[in-house]
Formats: C-alpha cells, sequence, structure tokens
C-alpha cells in the first residue's frame, strides 16, 4: 500500500462539519460592508516579492522570516502573499483607483505565513480586510472603527471585546521618538532579551511589543509615544477621540500600542479579547498615509484593518455564539423504482417553485428505515415520503424531523407553499 498523503502542516482542510459555520461568519460580514457602502476587491494570491518588501519592511519578521517566496520559471522571485493591503494599493496603482479618488474597500481570502502553527493561527490561514483611500480626516478613522464594533454586535460578542487606540503621529515625528526609545532601551540594553535587542537595531518600536515580562517591566519608565507626537497628529487623535465618545465607544489609550508592519503612521488601533485565554489580538488596523506613495503611485491617505478568521470562528465556537443552520432543509425520501423517478422531477419542480429551498434526494435505495435514518443525519426539518400509492393519488407524506407534530398527507399541488410556510416559522 503507498502511503497516504496529509495536508502540508499548518495548512488545515475545513471540513463540511465546520463549513457551515465560516459561511455564517462570511455572510455576516458580507452583511456588514454592504451596510457601509464598501466594495469588494479580489487580488491574485501570488505577488511580485518586492511588493512585500517595499511595504512591509525588509527587517520585519515577515519578511525575514516567514513568507512563502519562490523563483518561477523565468526567474521572478514571487510570494504568495502574507497580507491584503499591499496587494490592494499595488492594485488601485496598476489600475487608476486611487489618485484623487475616495475608494472604500473590502477583500476576504487566504493568506500565507511560514510560522509556528497554533490553534487559530496557521501558516495559511484566511482575513477579512477593510481599505479607505483618499480620506485624511479622523471621521474616516471613527467609521472603520465604528464597522468593527458593529460586527462585534451582529455576532454577539461585544461584551467580549475591548478596543485600544493609540497615534504613532507623522513620520518625522516617529523618527524622533525612535531616537528617544533607542537611546532608553541602550541604558537597560542588559536586561533585554535577544529578541528585543534586535528589534532594537532594526525596528525599534517593536520592542514594545515584547512578552517578555523583563522586558515589560523595564518598559514601565520607557518614554511615551503620545509626549512625542507632531501637532496636526495630536489634534486628529484628539478628535478620533471625540468622535469615538460621541458614537458610545468605549475604548483604552495604549500608548505602548504599535502595528508589526512598517507602513502605519498615526492612527493605530487593536480589539483585543481574553476569551480564548491569554489577552489577544482579534482585530487590527491603523492608517498608513505613505504606502501608496512608496509603492509607486501618488500621495493618497489611507486607513484599514483586518482580521483573522480563524481566530474569529475560534471565538464565536469558544462563547457558543452560533448555531448555524443545516445544509439541507427538506429529504426527499422515494420507495421503489417508479417512486425515485418520480422523486427527481418533485425535486426539479420544488427547487423552481420554492426560493432558497435547499432540499436533497435519496440515492442509493434502501427501505424506509434506512431512508428515514439519513434524513435525521442530514439535519433537515422536514421527510418527504412518496411511493407508488402517494403517485397514485397525487400526493405526498409529510413529517416532521425536528417537531412533535403528526405525519400528514400534502397534495402536491398545494406542498410548494405547505414547505414555503414551514420553512420560515
Amino acid at each position: 500500500m503507498s502511503k497516504q498523503i496529509q495536508a502540508i502542516r499548518g495548512m488545515n482542510d475545513c471540513l463540511p462539519g465546520q463549513s457551515a459555520l465560516w459561511q455564517w461568519v462570511e455572510t455576516q460580514i458580507r452583511a456588514l460592508v454592504a451596510a457601509y457602502g464598501y466594495q469588494e476587491i479580489r487580488t491574485p494570491v501570488v505577488e511580485s516579492t518586492d511588493l512585500f518588501k517595499r511595504s512591509i519592511g525588509e527587517v520585519t519578521d515577515i519578511v525575514e522570516k516567514e513568507m512563502y517566496s519562490f523563483e518561477d520559471r523565468n526567474g521572478d522571485s514571487l510570494t504568495l502573499r502574507p497580507e491584503g493591503t499591499a496587494s490592494c494599493v499595488r492594485a488601485g496603482n496598476e489600475h487608476g483607483l486611487l489618485y484623487n479618488q475616495q475608494q472604500r474597500l473590502w477583500y476576504i481570502g487566504p493568506m500565507f505565513r511560514h510560522e509556528r502553527p497554533q490553534k487559530g493561527r496557521y501558516r495559511q490561514f484566511h482575513q477579512f480586510g477593510v481599505e479607505v483611500f483618499g480620506l485624511n480626516g479622523p471621521d474616516i478613522d471613527a467609521e472603520i472603527i465604528l464597522m468593527t464594533a458593529r460586527l462585534w454586535k451582529l455576532f454577539g460578542m461585544s461584551d467580549k471585546v475591548s478596543l485600544e487606540i493609540n497615534s504613532l503621529g507623522s513620520s518625522e515625528a516617529r523618527a524622533n521618538y525612535r531616537e528617544a526609545l533607542v537611546a532608553f532601551l541602550l541604558q537597560h540594553a542588559d536586561k533585554l532579551d535577544e529578541d528585543s535587542l534586535r528589534r532594537m537595531e532594526t525596528n525599534p518600536l517593536r520592542v514594545l511589543d515584547s512578552k517578555n515580562v523583563q522586558v515589560q517591566e523595564v518598559l514601565k519608565d520607557a518614554p511615551d509615544l503620545l509626549d512625542h507626537l507632531d501637532t496636526e497628529s495630536r489634534q486628529h487623535f484628539d478628535l478620533l477621540c471625540e468622535r469615538l465618545q460621541q458614537m458610545g465607544i468605549q475604548y483604552r489609550v495604549n500608548s505602548r500600542l504599535v502595528r508589526g508592519l512598517d507602513y502605519y503612521n498615526r492612527t493605530v488601533f487593536e480589539w483585543v479579547t481574553d476569551a480564548l485565554g491569554a489577552q489577544g489580538t482579534v482585530c487590527a488596523g491603523g492608517r498608513y498615509d505613505g504606502l501608496v506613495e512608496q509603492l509607486g503611485g501618488k500621495s493618497t491617505p489611507a486607513v484599514g484593518f483586518a482580521m483573522g478568521l480563524e481566530r474569529l470562528v475560534l471565538l464565536i465556537e469558544a462563547l457558543q455564539l452560533a448555531t448555524p443552520r443545516a445544509a439541507v432543509d427538506v429529504y426527499l425520501c422515494p420507495l421503489g423504482e417508479q417512486a425515485e423517478v418520480f422523486a427527481f422531477q418533485l425535486a426539479e419542480s420544488l427547487r423552481d417553485q420554492v426560493p432558497h429551498l435547499r432540499l436533497q434526494t435519496h440515492c442509493g435505495g434502501g427501505n424506509l428505515k434506512k431512508q428515514m435514518k439519513r434524513a435525521d443525519k442530514s439535519g433537515a426539518e422536514i421527510a418527504l415520503i412518496v411511493g407508488e400509492e402517494e403517485i397514485k393519488q397525487g400526493q405526498i407524506g409529510l413529517k416532521y424531523l425536528r417537531k412533535d407534530e403528526p405525519q400528514a398527507m400534502i397534495g402536491l399541488k398545494d406542498l410548494p407553499s405547505v414547505l414555503g410556510q414551514a420553512l420560515t416559522k
């Protein structure tokens, strides 16, 4: 026997028993973005490696360690996309969607990072993201935060997540803060771990992200990022806070909050939860006004967010917030050869007449007991039973599988309206 081939480590299958919940989550997301008037953009899974080096930053963990990059037959370096923002900017620049225009876009799809797989964090994962171009005020920052707050409401988890916000200021202010932070860290280098020492040389703000308890103790006395903001960034941040307060959105200003990607400036935010154990981020975003120009376009303000769907699905499961509908509404059981032919004709007719009906016809033969077991296993609300006698009488047996109601005989002409009414209750 040949060796069985298995999925690549960290790249998981989504099985039929799980896909219903994923579909429900995606349906809520699509309803959300439609309610705000955002348009979907779909970009390739494979992009030029240079796109991510120029946008994310060559000294970030993603570019240095985590990207799936390879050379194609022409010798070009290509990469499976590790995030969605850079691809949106590339597409916007390439197709003339950004300069002197306003775009409210969203995307959903697979991303790839070669990191150590763990629960809710995989090498192939899925992100939902929103990107807005051409608007530079705090009002649009507030809108996308309001959008995420509404999503938690749709999922019934508003009390399980909390919002943290910060401002990174302008690129100049950020550079000034970087100098002050490095000077402070050098004074305490003996207390920093190896990872923080490396980040101090390449991307000092990422030291603020350290999970090392000793490093966090050192950082309590570090310079405060908010104290180094330029005037315009401070006004922008104050107006954002004011707008969130006006809309009743609770938040905590976290001056240690930075984003792991180099292109962020001014507003940054995260939604965090401890419902999965240690506090973790379920959604993160912010403003990246320089990225469009950095990738070859003309200067365009931009802001967005992204969330990992695997972690979101885990959270919904942990909180028992959703019971997705079964894949089948009605299971049709034909008894006998003549009934089998009739059943296929009836099934097609019902699909024509009853909008959104999800009907499965039994295949493979078997007696009524066997077919009813299959009907129950399908999760259907109703089983329809048809044999030669029912065909002669122009009727069909209707049995409720999830309700304590008596089985009934329904005329074939009345069946579409009976099913329509039964499945909307």
